[in-house]
């Protein structure tokens, strides 16, 4: 088994574990995550912060059976991190001292601004580069990260949580003193107003999952996700005003339901406070901040310029058998740097064809008959990192493939379709990308060819066509390009 990393976080409300699989040096997957509602800061919030015997005799147990988890998996390094409900508490020592006599497990209580620094990293390798402020609530805290396209500029910890606003004003039925709270902690922000809002956490995944459930989304991953702020508004409002039966119609779990509506509110006043026009969902936090600060411990936790570890992960699993893919991308390269102009391709589209050229030989790890669908699935559901929605739709979607069909005619209807560029560019795309693997029906070399593109036309010379030519005769080609083959 490759080397795996299990990560411990110990949070107000929630602990989680998650094991990380590398498969190349920066290359990794998660291969098991698991969650329990401990409520470590139950109770504690009234009561002077301490943390009370039931909580921690759950956490202990919680403990040792994610460290059973870890054990299964050979996990090479056993990282557990702990926040606001144990930074904050008296009789932390007691609590931390008993799990290291209990279960030989070392617990390092990290600062607000440490907390902060790692949703940053998490938040800056494995989402799109955007200017932004991130967000994390969690149960005792808020933590605020200034990001801007991939660099961490400051952070920063407020003592906002929904398990410490559920306990001093929600259960009081006290709203207004929760509003006033809230307002007067987020006077200490160093932020101004921001564009884009990044939320960070379990409340923020649970009020963008309902809202995905309600607009029917299409594409079913929380990690990316993107909606506007009046949407995001109208339905913590709401949230706000649901009665429990109501929370469930709204898409909210019941393990939410004590603690959503003091989310809602949260991000409502943030949202007053930073005004931002839209808000990202995002998947990873602590969690994944721990393991790449880890892994990236020599690389100032950031990965090199232009990596993308979910690509590089799905070459690593699924398409070590042959190097056509690379091949692929090479070629598509030069045909999509002939003739994008000509086609009214805009430049930015370059990087999903690449990425779905690589991709091309991956679903043959799984069955050669229907591998361009297995290709499909294993991009629409592993590419997780590093690209919004609309560029994972249309990298998995270049990789359906049907003789003498078009792209968008193979568009699922009622599906994705909003996803993806306008009918034209998604045809002419995956002309050129079909066009690459047919060129290359013999396996030969980018080398091998000579292309050129003039009056609407592709002239390719070569002495190793003669595959690619009986091939082509179904293939369809825009309206406005030829193509002439001149087998040497």
């Amino acid at each position: 088994m490759a080397q795996c990393t299990a990560v411990i976080d110990i949070g107000s409300n929630s602990m989680r574990l998650a094991v990380f699989q590398k498969t190349s040096r920066f290359a990794f997957h998660i291969v098991h995550e698991v969650k329990s509602s401990v409520r470590l800061a139950q109770d504690a919030y009234t009561k002077n912060g301490y943390l009370q015997n039931e909580a921690m005799d759950r956490a202990s147990r919680a403990i040792g059976e994610f460290l059973l988890v870890a054990y299964s998996f050979k996990a090479r390094k056993i990282l557990c991190v702990a926040t606001s409900a144990l930074r904050d508490a008296p009789n932390k020592s007691q609590f931390i001292q008993r799990i290291k006599k209990e279960h030989s497990l070392a617990i390092n209580v990290i600062d607000g601004d440490k907390e902060a620094y790692l949703g940053g990293v998490a938040c800056a390798n494995l989402l799109p580069k955007m200017d932004a402020i991130g967000v994390d609530l969690g149960g005792g805290s808020t933590e605020f990260v200034l990001l801007s396209q991939g660099n961490i500029l400051q952070t920063i910890s407020l003592n906002i949580g929904t398990v410490r606003l559920k306990e001093l004003f929600m259960d009081q039925d006290d709203v207004q003193g929760a509003i006033d709270y809230i307002d007067n902690t987020l006077k200490n922000l160093p932020f101004d107003t921001t564009n884009a809002l990044i939320g960070i956490g379990g409340s923020f995944r649970a009020l963008c999952d309902g809202i995905m459930k309600q607009e029917d989304y299409p594409l079913k991953k929380l990690h990316g996700y993107t909606c506007q702020t009046k949407e995001f508004e109208f339905f913590c409002n709401a949230i706000l005003e649901a009665s429990p039966k109501k929370l469930k119609n709204l898409g909210i779990k019941p393990d939410r339901f004590d603690t959503i509506k003091s989310g809602a509110l949260v991000f409502l006043r943030i949202l007053h406070r930073l005004t931002p026009s839209s808000l990202t969902c995002s998947g990873v936090g602590v969690r994944e901040g721990v393991f790449l600060s880890d892994m990236l411990r020599n690389c100032g936790h950031k990965f090199p310029a232009n990596y993308n570890p979910s690509l590089r992960f799905l070459l690593d699993t699924h398409a070590t058998h042959s190097n056509h893919g690379v091949q692929c991308a090479t070629m598509v390269k030069k045909l999509f740097d002939l003739t994008h102009k000509h086609l009214n391709l805009d430049s930015s589209l370059k990087t999903q064809l690449v990425m779905a050229a690589k991709l091309l030989p991956s679903g043959l790890g799984i069955r050669y008959f229907a591998y361009q669908k297995h290709s499909f699935y294993l991009a629409m559901s592993g590419l997780d990192y590093g690209l919004t929605h609309a560029q994972i739709a249309l990298t998995a979607h270049l990789l359906l493939y049907k003789k003498g069909e078009e792209s968008s005619d193979l568009v699922p209807k009622n599906s994705y379709e909003k996803l993806l560029p306008e009918k034209k560019q998604l045809n002419a795309l995956h002309s050129l990308l079909w066009l690459a693997h047919t060129l290359l029906s013999a396996r030969s070399r980018l080398d091998d060819y000579t292309i050129t593109f003039d009056n609407e036309t592709l002239t390719i010379s070569s002495s190793h066509l003669y595959l690619a030519k009986e091939q082509l005769r179904a293939f369809i080609l825009p309206k406005n390009l030829s193509l002439h083959l001149i087998h040497l």
